[in-house]
């Protein structure tokens, strides 16, 4: 009898429990929406952004990532292919594989040094005077909004005696003859990285100049208070510490800048670059999309991009929440 009545008693707890999760779920939806008319009008101002966000952004994204498993050149409708372009990319393509490595090698070097460099350069030229502040910030600020200007590299590199690296080690005796340093592909990635961190010191560095002058003083008074000794101490459990939001979006806009190189490598070496020393995803992507339009297969590679792009940003992020530490 005792057995009995305690499996009824289960019985009736687990009918009531099925019983709440719906009314649980009906009061949360009641609220979400009572929520949402409370605030009508704060989401009514959001509309307009949302709709342009999601027309012209999230929804592309969305559309690439379904015409990656399909078959589509532009003129006809797609074809269902599944996982086959996907295969196609790490199994049978050797130069998505070249352009992989290039493009993981250039972000290895150059996001980390362009990183660091953006934040330290802002912190340096935060200490000058106003005016002296500004000229320094437009003179490292200039080649990143300067367009096609880094095409002045093609001349330092030239392969005749006439390019300006050249013709300096011809005339000290580091060489004899002049080297092809855009033709030849132990030199190519190098230079395009070196142009690359030219052009780094772009929205993240103003960005983070902008945090620094607005950093709070009367905490790095009350950090001398609690033993702050050095500018050391100050800058990593004072400033690094308030500017987290600004070094996130940093990160964020370096990591991108690492991974989308195309333009700088596709006008100093060329395309397709010699051996594809200079190939990278992005131009295989514009291979792919632009020249061959091939949809499916570009979107595939865009795809395989945004999953790195992506991973990496998490990884770093979650590097950047122990600062201060």
């Amino acid at each position: 009898m005792a057995s009995g009545k305690s499996g009824t008693a289960l019985e009736l707890r687990g009918s009531t429990g099925a019983v709440r999760r719906p009314n649980a779920r009906r009061g949360n939806l009641a609220r979400l929406i009572g929520e949402i008319k409370r605030k009508r009008h704060g989401y009514t101002l959001l509309a307009p952004y949302f709709i342009l966000f999601f027309t012209f952004t999230a929804f592309p994204v969305l559309m690439a990532f379904a015409l990656s498993f399909t078959s589509f050149n532009v003129l006809e409708p797609p074809k269902w292919v599944g996982w086959e372009n996907y295969a196609n990319l790490f199994v049978k393509d050797e130069v998505f594989l070249t352009a992989v490595k290039n493009t993981l090698l250039f972000a290895a070097v150059t996001g980390p040094i362009s990183y660091v460099a953006c934040f330290f350069l802002a912190w340096l030229i935060n200490e000058l005077s106003p005016g002296i502040r500004s000229v320094v910030t437009l003179l490292f600020y200039a080649p990143s909004i300067s367009g096609n200007v880094y095409l002045i590299w093609q001349v330092a590199f030239s392969g005749d005696s006439f390019g300006y690296v050249n013709a300096f080690l011809m005339k000290w005796g580091f060489a004899m003859e002049p080297i092809q340093w855009l033709q030849d592909p132990k030199y190519m990635l190098a230079i395009i990285m070196v142009v690359q961190l030219w052009l780094s010191l772009g929205t993240a560095f103003l960005a983070f100049i902008a945090g620094l002058q607005g950093l709070d003083a009367t905490l790095v008074e009350a950090g001398a208070i609690d033993g702050i000794r050095n500018r050391w101490q100050e800058l990593w459990f004072i400033t690094l510490p308030s500017l987290r939001p600004m070094l996130m979006f940093g990160a964020v806009m370096q990591i991108t800048a690492s991974f989308a190189v195309a333009d700088v490598a596709t006008n100093l070496v060329g395309f397709p670059s010699p051996q594809y020393a200079g190939h990278t995803i992005v131009t295989h992507l514009n291979d792919f999309g632009a020249i061959r339009f091939e949809m499916g297969y570009a979107s595939s590679v865009a795809a395989v991009l945004f999953a790195m792009m992506l991973g990496t940003n998490l990884v770093v992020q979650k590097l950047l929440r122990k600062v201060g530490e």
